[in-house]
């Protein structure tokens, strides 16, 4: 055998005859294989108990356990290990029937020992390929997984019930809330629970592009479209094709691009600019605003035709000052995740520096938390290790007025919270009471009490 291959690839080599086996291991070891010989089937299944092989060349003829009863026992025993048939020409025939049971391949004695370097050679690339593809699929599948929405809430407990019911669909999505929610974390928690988990997850920040640009991502162009345009270039739908496209801020959309969307989404086709001849482009839409696109529709800034194809699932995200009573949990979190980033120790919260942040209304909501909390973990740096309210920035120091109001009464935020929770479920009776934890009448008694409308 000729030239050297740096492989170990572990082989294991079956055969009655003394002359084979011993010919055979010297040429395969001389390649820098991992080799050992067994003179008939029991020895061969004693090796194949004393540790795995990824490679069997089983004589057919032997005396006892033949070689296509051996192959059997080797599949039932290492299904991994590949096996290649070693016969004489007067046994072909048998050795074709040991393809049809799985075996990889057969060779003729007496052997030729290029066909059969290259043989291995070949099934060395192909079991490479093959574990390739096996840690690729692996780190696809960690990349799917979404990072955590973490929450107790109603709000978060009823938007995780919204994600789990509706991403193993391939239905649009519309996500609501203010910005700094967590909108695109929804985004690929739903992703990664489809079917098209494992296609590309596309994301568009409509509201970062002017018109032009945003219509040159979206569709594409071909080489001359346009002045710059010196080469091809893919948009985004194109690129999204079997996968997931997150529009994030669809209501900063201009009127001009809500047509060609709205027809993109019907035709499932996309041309890029310059081009005339469509492309396919089938893709699950996921769209994300913090406006109110009901009430942009009826002043006339948002086509109601688009806003009904894309918001066939709502899933709404309530702000921050909604659910403080997860803030410690999300502080928690969050601290541990800079902590990776910054490559250092995870510090420690001080329970003054989390009545802090719970006492903060928090307009910018978890990303504004987050902001405040790398702040902490830098300033904090060369202390005790513990994060506390004087490393907060001082914003979050202080204790604001609630809309420049004075403290509520019990009734107050009792109508307050209904209603945001009748919102959320767009006045759904039954899936409001659920999340209050009350029977109907009680939801139905407390609207007439606080003369709650649907708006």
């Amino acid at each position: 055998m000729n030239e050297r291959t740096a492989t170990s690839m572990s082989i294991m080599v079956v055969d009655d005859e003394k002359v084979v086996r011993d010919s055979l291991t010297q040429w395969l070891k001389e390649d820098s294989y991992d080799v050992s010989a067994a003179a008939d089937a029991k020895e061969a299944l004693l090796l194949l108990k004393q540790r795995p092989w990824e490679l069997a060349l089983v004589d057919i003829k032997m005396p006892g356990m033949d070689g296509l009863e051996l192959q059997h026992r080797i599949r039932d025993a290492s299904p991994s290990t590949t096996v290649i048939i070693m016969t004489a020409f007067a046994s072909v025939d048998t050795a074709v029937q040991a393809l049809k049971d799985g075996a990889y391949d057969y060779i003729t004695k007496p052997f030729d020992p290029d066909h059969l370097n290259h043989l291995l050679r070949n099934l060395a690339e192909r079991r490479t390929l093959s574990e390739e593809n096996r840690n690729l699929r692996e780190r696809l599948a960690l990349t799917a997984e979404a990072e955590p929405i973490l929450g107790m809430s109603s709000g978060i407990v009823y938007a995780l019930d919204l994600i789990r019911t509706v991403a193993p669909t391939d239905t649009s999505v519309l996500i609501t809330g203010e910005s700094g929610t967590g909108k695109e974390l929804v985004a690929r928690a739903i992703h990664a629970g489809s079917p098209r988990a494992y296609m590309p997850l596309v994301i568009v920040n409509c509201g970062a592009l002017p018109e032009g640009t945003l219509e040159s991502e979206l569709f594409g162009h071909e080489r001359g479209a346009f002045t710059g345009a010196h080469y091809r270039h893919k948009g985004k739908f194109e690129l999204a094709d079997g996968g997931t496209l997150f529009l994030d801020e669809i209501g900063e959309v201009s009127p001009r691009i809500q047509v060609e969307l709205l027809r993109v989404l019907e035709e499932k086709k996309v041309t890029r600019l310059g081009d005339t001849k469509p492309v396919e482009a089938n893709f699950r839409l996921i769209a994300a605003t913090n406006k109110d696109l009901a009430k942009e529709v009826s002043e006339g800034r948002f086509r109601e035709d688009l806003y009904y194809r894309i918001n066939v699932f709502h899933i709404p995200l309530p702000p921050l000052r909604e659910r403080k009573d997860d803030i410690p949990l999300l502080a928690r979190a969050l601290v541990k995740r800079l902590a990776r980033s910054m490559n250092v120790s995870v510090p420690d919260i001080t329970p003054e520096a989390i009545t802090r942040l719970a006492d903060y209304d928090w307009p910018g909501n978890v990303r504004e938390l987050a902001n405040a909390l790398e702040r902490a973990m830098v300033v904090s740096r060369g202390g005790d290790g513990r994060l506390r309210p004087e490393h907060l920035p001082i914003v979050a120091t202080t204790h604001p007025a609630r809309n420049g109001n004075s403290p509520r009464s019990l009734a107050e935020v009792e109508r307050d919270h209904i209603d945001h929770i009748l919102r959320e479920t767009n006045w759904n009776i039954s899936r409001t009471a659920m999340i209050l934890g009350v029977d109907r009448s009680t939801v139905y008694n407390k609207i007439k009490l606080h003369d709650l409308k649907k708006a």
